[in-house]
């Protein structure tokens, strides 16, 4: 009998919870998809791409300003691929099921490991909130009403967001400088990426996995954040994002996971392809409307 390496998991089935390349028959379809409309959106809807916002590789971000009358909310989106693969050229589509809404959507990109670390990378998309708040006006957009989102790994990055003590990072920065957050089939206990196949990338210590988890760095306030995940997703997204939003209640933090039927790991961000679907409802009701 194997010997468990993350409760019940030995290492073979831990490493197949987490290979949603090989849980799902056509990601590698999924992949082409993001990528295809992607590109149609970046030629079809006025945009400002590659814009810096910190001077490192990797530190730039894409807007997509409002259809609207400014000042309006600004909506920014973070890209998943276990934070060694993607890109946010793979995700201007989420602007096409957000701009209807009447916000400014960004896009932001940050250094895959490892030619950063974790603590590089949470770092960069700290920067870029900093940023987008300095800048929110040069698109249309009010810093006065910034939320996130972000999908997998940048479901991970949207919880660490919001548990950052924002005038500590940036004395500039107020200290509910993000209103409401959502994130989307989302990792927030690294303790077991660093036990699985994953970690021969990303080369976690035991301290970056508990310093980098969301679950064990709750903040002392915050805005809403809601937690979607798809049906179809395996036992573990389940727990991440039950566990995530356990932690935070307990704080008196509010926090509401959601369960998607019928879509898993993949499919469920391409439905900010559509402003009309379920996901994008979602975060126009529960995050933009804030």
């Amino acid at each position: 009998m194997a010997t468990p390496v993350f409760r019940d998991y030995d290492r073979r089935a831990l490493d197949a919870e987490y290979n949603n390349r090989q849980k799902v028959k056509d990601a590698a379809d999924y992949l082409a998809r993001y990528a295809s409309e992607s590109a149609r959106a970046r030629a079809e809807l006025a945009c400002r791409l590659d814009v810096a916002y910190g001077p490192g590789p990797g530190e730039t971000l894409d807007v997509f300003p409002a259809p609207g009358p400014a000042p309006a909310p600004v909506h920014v989106f973070i890209h998943g691929g276990y934070w060694h693969r993607l890109d946010k050229a793979d995700f201007s589509f989420v602007a096409r099921g957000l701009l209807p809404e009447g916000a400014a959507v960004v896009v932001i990109n940050y250094a895959l490991i490892p030619t950063v670390d974790m603590d590089g990378l949470v770092r960069q998309c700290r920067a870029s909130i900093g940023w987008i708040y300095r800048h929110a006006a040069s698109f249309g957009g009010d810093r006065a009403r910034i939320s996130v989102s972000g999908h997998s790994a940048g479901g991970h990055l949207v919880a660490m967001l919001m548990s950052t003590d924002w005038p500590a990072f940036d004395s500039g920065l107020p200290a509910d400088v993000i209103k409401a957050g959502c994130g989307i089939s989302g990792l927030y206990d690294l303790e077991p990426i660093r036990l699985c196949y994953l970690n021969d990338v990303l080369k976690l210590t035991p301290e970056a996995a508990r310093l980098n988890s969301p679950v064990h760095q709750p903040p002392k306030r915050s805005g809403p954040l809601v937690l979607p995940v798809g049906g179809l997703e395996g036992p573990e997204y389940h727990r991440q994002t039950d566990d995530l939003a356990a932690a935070w209640r307990k704080r008196g933090l509010p926090c509401e996971g959601v369960h998607m039927p019928g879509l898993h790991h993949f499919s469920i961000v391409a439905e900010l392809e559509d402003a009309k679907s379920d996901l994008s409802r979602l975060i126009a009701t529960r995050v933009l409307s804030l």
